[in-house]
């Protein structure tokens, strides 16, 4: 079954710039930043700038007894249910001839909205007087009961929107969820897509969703020293600049509908564009670590390119993960500039997380989604607040404006921390 190709056929996103991919995707050109100022007692300023999802548009043919069970979806799941009910919109109606069998989903949760306790303060508040030693036992029972959602354990649970949607939307065949940082919403899409070039089912579903923005992770991403402390506000998130010092969390959902080319063929389906090739690998860093290898994706890259069996100059443009961080920018610019010598080519390097901010697992599938969208508007989008790039790397092609874009194809690279690394190579029709 290698033979056959795998297309994308449906796209959805919910982000900090928009409900849709088509508003997200214009907002890009246009270089809007969708992170803002959010105060908050008690947290340092440069925890007040966040990539928040105000806006999200539920399907209207939701069932009483499905809205039910949305209790139990907490704020990311939302996200990432309307990201993937946008991917299949038109598409219901006319995928009767493809059993749920053979419709497979994968679904990618790089989740934080439900990490700590913070949603028992106001019962906690109620029964306590200036020293929370002093709990009134009776009256914390009472608060648990009026104030505290019986839910809230559920709520926390990483597959319930897998358990949902495919449910809601009749996905039956190979399955299955992903709790992890990035890469695992890229390694949702390379599940998705090699359940159909295995044969193994005709139609997939991949979608990855997160949020981190409540204190808990912000305390927690911060304690690693990942994030970014510029006084600036959402202008410090610098992917690949010689003065970034980090990222800013965000939130988000975003999907990708891929199926075979010639059952898309018969159903009448639009066709965004091809996966051409997929890679994942995984450098060590040690013994006991967490940082990143020195160069993260340089192997991932190679075999990607390998798979499609291209090189870096058959592409349009490259977007690797642009953490922001100092080292794992320099580890993923060293892999990119080291494949470039390799090639004898110097494609434009852009960063699109600035503009978002780090939504986790859908980070890996949005970014997908906007290369889809630049290739088809002949654009490489800008990378946002870029000035300039440290010196080991002046001569990378990365721009602080948009680019014109040459060819149709492009290369999404993401990487987690651990060492791990996925890539995806799309070819826009």
């Amino acid at each position: 079954m290698n033979h056959r190709d795998v297309v994308i056929t449906g796209m959805g996103l919910t982000a900090p710039l928009g409900s849709s991919v088509e508003e997200n995707w214009n907002n890009i050109k246009a270089m809007k930043s969708g992170i803002v100022h959010e105060p908050r007692e008690g947290l340092p300023d440069f925890l007040q700038y966040v990539g928040r999802t105000d806006r999200h548009l539920l399907p209207r043919d939701i069932s009483p007894r499905q809205e039910g069970q949305m209790k139990f979806l907490n704020r990311g799941a939302i996200f990432g249910f309307c990201s993937a009910c946008e991917a299949i919109s038109g598409t219901t109606e006319n995928i009767a001839d493809i059993s749920p069998g053979r419709r497979a989903l994968y679904v990618a949760a790089g989740d934080f909205t439900k990490i700590g306790s913070e949603f028992m303060y106001p019962a906690m508040s109620d029964c306590v007087d200036d020293h929370w030693q002093n709990a009134d036992q009776e009256k914390l029972n009472i608060s648990m009961l009026n104030k505290v959602n019986p839910f809230f354990l559920l709520e926390s649970l990483n597959n319930n929107l897998f358990s949902f949607l495919s449910a809601f939307i009749e996905f039956m065949g190979p399955n299955t969820s992903l709790a992890s940082l990035s890469p695992c919403g890229g390694n949702a899409m390379e599940l998705a897509y090699r359940s159909i070039k295995q044969g193994n089912a005709d139609m997939a579903m991949a979608v990855g969703y997160g949020s981190w923005i409540n204190e808990v992770i912000l305390y927690e991403l911060e304690g690693l020293g990942i994030l970014s402390k510029c006084r600036s506000g959402r202008g410090s998130y610098k992917p690949f600049d010689h003065n970034r010092d980090g990222f800013i969390p965000g939130e988000g959902g975003a999907a990708v509908l891929l199926e075979d080319s010639e059952k898309a063929a018969e159903r009448g389906a639009r066709v965004y564009g091809k996966i051409r090739g997929v890679g994942n690998c995984t450098e060590s860093v040690g013994e006991n670590k967490m940082g990143v290898p020195d160069a993260v994706s340089k192997r991932n890259i190679i075999s990607t390119l390998n798979d499609a069996g291209f090189s870096t100059g058959d592409l349009a443009f490259i977007v690797p993960h642009g953490s922001g961080t100092r080292k794992g920018d320099r580890s993923e610019l060293r892999s990119v500039k080291h494949v470039f010598e390799r090639d004898g080519s110097n494609i434009p390097v852009c960063g699109l997380k600035s503009y978002t901010g780090h939504m986790g697992a859908a980070s890996d599938i949005a970014e997908l989604i906007f290369g889809v969208h630049a290739v088809s508007d002949k654009t490489v989008p800008a990378t946002l607040n870029f000035e300039k790039t440290e010196k080991e790397f002046m001569d990378l092609n990365i721009s602080g404006l948009p680019q014109p874009c040459e060819k149709n194809r492009f290369l999404s690279v993401t990487y987690g921390v651990g060492g791990q690394s996925s890539s995806v190579i799309v070819e826009v029709s």
